[in-house]
């Protein structure tokens, strides 16, 4: 066949899901042409992805599963995408997203950076590039993060939106990120998303000192069952617990950050204040 280029699934999980559409199209005698009309694709697309030279997206997967025939089965391009995706975040983190998508409540603490609901498009786009220019993360995989983190905030724009609560450290709001016009922007939704009906932010000040209970990443659900989960994260490491008893002892450390933590109000005039930093 002209122009055919030889494809090697073994060298990544992409490279398998191509050689996959690849294979499930000519058992069907189908040229790429004929793909592309199918799923309403530019055949330029269907062979990019089959080569490795663009990743697979959600829509795109599940396009390629009705036309194959093969969704909700175990030959799912959908399931396999997940798989894929699923490689580059910490283990539990997949699980907790999909609770945290049925949650009714939803606490997040963070230091350092913005919790990711919270995060702009171009926030998020400079934390993933800079991974990237660190060797801490191929730019497929920062492209990855930064469209699973859009999946994650549009689950919890529904009807009957979940509470959102959140305790930032300070060092949230004044490590700058991405420049002066990004951090701005970032600022600037955090005073948005705090007037919304349905959140409510803190920052937690320095000078609590020893009295913050949490040193990195915290996360507690509640769904609507009134279960509860919580998800801890180190740099290399995810922990997802659903055990009722260590899970009430982490809502209650939530409750005495909250506690000592600044009002809404406060927060919201100190992350204005610190926002006159960043035209």
């Amino acid at each position: 066949m002209v122009n055919r280029k030889e494809l090697k699934p073994e060298s990544s999980p992409r490279a398998a899901f191509g050689a996959r559409i690849r294979r499930f199209r000519e058992k069907r005698g189908w040229n790429q042409e004929e793909l592309a009309r199918r799923l309403e694709y530019s055949s330029q697309h269907i062979s990019a992805v089959e080569t490795n030279r663009k990743p697979p997206t959600l829509p795109f997967s599940r396009k390629v599963d009705l036309v194959f025939g093969v969704a909700g089965s175990s030959d799912s391009f959908e399931r396999e995408w997940r798989e894929i995706r699923h490689g580059s975040l910490l283990e539990g983190f997949p699980e907790y997203v999909s609770c945290e998508s049925r949650a009714v409540e939803i606490r997040l603490f963070e230091v350092g950076i913005i919790p990711g609901p919270l995060q702009t498009p171009e926030y998020a786009r400079a934390i993933a590039d800079s991974a990237v220019r660190r060797g801490a993360s191929t730019p497929e995989q920062a492209d990855e993060r930064v469209a699973f983190l859009a999946e994650r905030q549009a689950a919890l724009v529904r009807p009957n939106p979940p509470m959102v609560i959140v305790v930032m450290d300070e060092s949230c709001i004044r490590r700058p990120v991405g420049g002066p016009q990004v951090m701005g922007g970032q600022l600037d939704w955090l005073v948005e998303f705090a007037a919304l009906p349905n959140t409510m932010v803190q920052v937690a000040p320095y000078d609590i000192g020893e009295h913050r209970p949490f040193n990195g990443l915290v996360n507690l659900l509640t769904l609507a069952d009134r279960s509860v989960v919580s998800y801890v994260e180190s740099e290399t490491q995810g922990h997802l617990d659903r055990e009722t008893t260590s899970v009430a002892r982490m809502f209650m450390a939530y409750h005495q950050l909250q506690a000592v933590a600044a009002s809404q109000a406060a927060s919201v005039a100190m992350i204005t204040q610190v926002r006159k930093g960043n035209p």
